[in-house]
């Protein structure tokens, strides 16, 4: 599904951003990706994503190899990766049900398919009965919910959660993670990014910890304390 193989990133600046960083998720995994502010954390999504390239080293996502994708490729590889963002980026004078229908409008789906999928997704969200609310209508927590409906509504393979908590407080963060437990035991992949201790040790999930452009950590004995390190 997922594999990073001895990968090396450095930013024109000079910057050094990954230093041999190597793991795989397997299909049907939930894992977390912890570390400080600066560890690598935002390279590694933006590798995923096919947003930029490694300097060195292999990254495979969904059968694709992102050291040499064609353009031509790219849309399937994005259409197979949902992305949830910490600020929700939603469109303020969209509705809900637009929010959602215009991800699957911008990878050609017919109006049909739309109209069967969006319902669909929104009811999977708990949001059904918002669908006609604008965002500015709703709550943080409720906001997050359209943006991973937004990630969902495609049927991606692997969802990427960059910090989805980070905007809402404890209970909803708890609520969200519950809501992408669910999701991942519906057969997705799901990668959370996060910085947030407490919440990733109420899962017993695969935490793979870095710092400094290399995994230091990587299992299912809980948080690593990146704050020592």
């Amino acid at each position: 599904m997922v594999q990073l193989i001895d990968v090396f990133k450095s930013y024109e600046n000079g910057t050094k951003a990954l230093r041999g960083v190597n793991f795989k998720l397997g299909a049907g995994e939930f894992s977390f990706l912890v570390g400080p502010s600066g560890s690598g954390k935002s390279t590694i999504i933006k590798l995923l994503t096919g947003e930029i390239a490694p300097t060195d080293g292999t990254v495979i996502v969904n059968g694709f190899n992102l050291n040499n994708i064609k353009m031509s490729k790219m849309p399937y590889l994005r259409r197979s990766v949902g992305v949830i963002f910490q600020d929700f980026r939603l469109i303020p004078k969209k509705t809900v049900y637009e929010n959602v229908a215009f991800a699957m409008h911008a990878i050609g789906a017919s109006p049909r398919d739309v109209r069967k999928r969006v319902p669909y997704v929104l009811d999977l969200v708990g949001l059904d009965l918002k669908a006609k609310m604008c965002p500015f209508e709703l709550s943080g927590g409720e906001q997050q919910r359209v943006a991973i409906a937004r990630a969902l509504v495609n049927n991606p393979n692997l969802i990427i959660a960059d910090e989805p908590t980070g905007n809402l407080d404890p209970a909803r963060s708890l609520e969200i993670l519950l809501l992408l437990q669910k999701i991942n035991e519906l057969g997705t992949t799901v990668l959370v990014v996060t910085h947030e201790k407490a919440l990733v040790d109420t899962f017993s999930k695969r935490v793979i910890a870095i710092d400094n452009g290399r995994i230091i950590s990587d299992g299912m004995d809980g948080y690593y304390n990146y704050e020592e390190v």
